[in-house]
């Protein structure tokens, strides 16, 4: 039986420190694996120190090139999917290479938007992304952009069960 408790580590493909902090398992489907963060806990963000103010929701999918966090009001951002290599797990801690990208739902206008391009192709030549690595990320962005927008699974709201546990 896992641990209630997920260690989430996000780094860039040089092996930088990005995020870091513990997460509360909450289920696994065919889906992957759920885990909240309520606000107050004590996280890594961009390599340094911080606390997390507004509580959320992280999907790690088994297998797919993103990760999917569900925001609650305040947050603009109702969905905000990083592109990532798939997800690695070492017992209850969890590895994931932010890829730079992202795709994003407003929350007002349901909008859907990718973000961080220059940011993906300045890291593209500076760490050397292999051909292979980039086209999964573009494909994996590409097939979010859609499935953000038309009412998809996990994406209209099967996460907001997991939501409200966070949000308590």
């Amino acid at each position: 039986m896992p641990n209630e408790t997920v260690r989430v580590v996000y780094t860039k493909y040089d092996g930088s420190a990005h995020r870091d902090y513990p997460a509360r398992r909450f289920d696994e489907d065919d889906l992957g694996v759920w885990v909240g963060v309520t606000r107050g806990t004590a996280s890594v963000y961009h390599g340094r120190p911080s606390v997390e103010q507004i509580p959320f929701v992280l999907l790690i999918p088994h297998h797919a090139w993103w990760t999917g966090m569900f925001n609650p009001p305040p947050r603009t951002s109702e969905v905000y999917c990083d592109i990532t290599t798939p997800a690695r797990w070492e017992g209850d801690t969890v590895h994931i290479i932010d890829l730079d990208l992202d795709v994003v739902r407003r929350r007002s206008t349901g909008v859907v938007e990718l973000r961080d391009e220059d940011e993906f192709d300045e890291h593209r030549s500076r760490f050397g992304y292999p051909d292979d690595l980039v086209r999964e990320a573009r494909a994996a962005a590409s097939r979010l952009l859609v499935a953000l927008g038309d009412g998809s699974e996990p994406f209209a709201g099967h996460y907001h069960k997991y939501l409200q546990r966070v949000a308590d």
